[in-house]
């Protein structure tokens, strides 16, 4: 299956309206895609099928998901009542190149600057396939929201340019996370330690907090139950 880029930010909305309520195993179907049985090993399955659904075109590339537009899509998995169940990875923490970036230069910021949130409806215990598109919004940081993302990313980068990497937890950064990003403890790749040595460590990667996004969903659906 091979949909076009979408040209505007009207056609995305119109295509991710045409399938909201739809189940994942429906939409799989369309595109000859393979439902598993389990996301542990294909933690982005849900996103690359939706993006195959909606003609993203960047795939691997460091660019918006929807490159003609400039529009990154972000899945975000919730219950009914519109809460997410986990934090949303935004891109890969480049341990070695912090000190080259300004907030204002980050993939983060440009990651974060316009985004197509679509909610997966996925309660416990219910199977991948059943699984259900919900409503779309498309969404760029309020000033606010804009000033808290760049403290959390200074406050994260400064600790990792003097070498701090394993003394950032979960409970740095009031919107935004380092987190560990590796399918196992043998995928490492470099960074600095206090010392400005290079060692040895788990690739990072920068998170938004659940109760962030659930901010984003409440201020647009105000947690509607979604039946």
């Amino acid at each position: 299956m091979l949909v076009s880029p979408p040209t505007s930010e009207n056609q995305l909305l119109e295509r991710v309206q045409a399938i909201a309520g739809l189940s994942l195993q429906t939409l799989a179907e369309r595109c000859g895609e393979y439902v598993p049985h389990t996301l542990k090993r294909q933690k982005g399955w849900v996103g690359q099928l939706l993006e195959i659904i909606l003609g993203a075109s960047a795939s691997s590339r460091a660019a918006p998901d929807f490159e003609l537009i400039g529009v990154e899509l972000k899945t975000i998995p919730v219950d009914r009542q519109g809460k997410p169940f986990e934090s949303t990875y935004v891109c890969t923490a480049p341990l070695l190149e912090l000190t080259r970036q300004t907030w204002q230069t980050s993939w983060v910021k440009h990651k974060l600057s316009r985004v197509l949130w679509l909610p997966i409806i996925s309660e416990p215990g219910v199977a991948i396939g059943e699984r259900r598109v919900g409503n779309a919004i498309l969404w760029s940081p309020s000033a606010e929201d804009t000033t808290i993302l760049a403290n959390d990313w200074n406050e994260l980068t400064d600790m990792l340019c003097l070498g701090q990497l394993e003394l950032i937890t979960a409970r740095h950064g009031t919107y935004l996370q380092i987190r560990p990003k590796a399918a196992n403890s043998r995928a490492l790749c470099w960074g600095i330690n206090e010392q400005g040595e290079r060692v040895p460590t788990l690739p990072r990667g920068f998170y938004l907090r659940a109760g962030f996004t659930r901010k984003i969903l409440t201020e647009h659906f105000l947690l509607t139950p979604i039946s």
